[in-house]
């Protein structure tokens, strides 16, 4: 295993240098590189779920509110030469796309008009005094595989596996286990507010009254307690929960 950019991932699967590859998916249209996509995981620094986009990016003061609106001969600053390059060609907008070694948004507007640059929410680039006036690509992260070994049966079950793995631990992001037990009496009151991903596990206990078992999101487990006690729930349990797969 090894720990690259994911500037450099797409390629290296591409050409057989690895079999697997975690990037995104920017950088896989920004390359080119032929591969397979094995999953999209769902996956941010903000949280599970939470997709990034590449966008385009003007002072505030500029009259432009969409790419269409760019003036011809426009300079603009990126990382993603050649996937800004591909949306203006096809706009049929001619622009000069300068790259960026980082810091992009300190660039203009002295020395560029515009940047394509990748945000979560925006707000560095507000920040910087600048507005979002397009998207150019929705992104996420993509587990990526070498077409030549994807097609190996014995190289593609191995990545299947991977596969499931990465997306149960995904899953699991988030979220615990809670148990507790509860008399017959209380039962139903109890399975009211009790949440779940399809539905409680409720099993008898040998000495009467039920256990009961549910994954439940993390962020509710502080009012979710005092409910269940409140509702005559004992012996309750948060457990942390490794995967998840379904």
């Amino acid at each position: 295993m090894s720990l690259l950019r994911p500037q450099e991932i797409p390629t290296y699967v591409q050409d057989g240098l690895f079999d697997l590859g975690v990037t995104g998916r920017d950088w896989v249209v920004e390359t080119g590189a032929e591969v397979d996509e094995l999953a999209s995981l769902t996956y941010a620094k903000s949280g599970t779920g939470h997709g990034t986009r590449i966008v385009l990016a003007v002072p505030n003061e500029h009259p432009a509110t969409s790419a269409k609106e760019l003036p011809p001969g426009s300079r603009i600053s990126t990382e993603f030469l050649h996937l800004t390059k591909r949306y203006f060609d096809d706009l049929g907008i001619p622009v000069k796309v300068v790259w960026s070694y980082g810091a992009t948004e300190a660039k203009v507007p002295e020395i560029v008009d515009a940047i394509v640059d990748i945000t979560e929410t925006g707000s560095t680039l507000r920040a910087h005094g600048m507005k979002i006036i397009e998207t150019l690509l929705e992104s996420e992260v993509l587990l990526i595989a070498n077409r030549q070994a994807a097609a190996d049966p014995a190289k593609r079950a191995a990545m299947d596996d991977v596969t499931t793995l990465l997306l149960g631990a995904l899953r699991a992001e988030g979220r615990v286990l809670i148990k507790l037990n509860v008399g017959d009496d209380h039962l139903q009151k109890v399975l009211e507010v009790v949440p779940s991903m399809k539905a409680p596990t409720v099993s008898p206990l040998s000495e009467g009254g039920y256990a009961v078992e549910t994954v439940v999101e993390k962020s509710m487990v502080n009012t979710l307690i005092p409910l269940l006690k409140a509702r005559g729930a004992t012996d309750i349990l948060e457990l942390p929960i490794s995967k998840i797969v379904p």
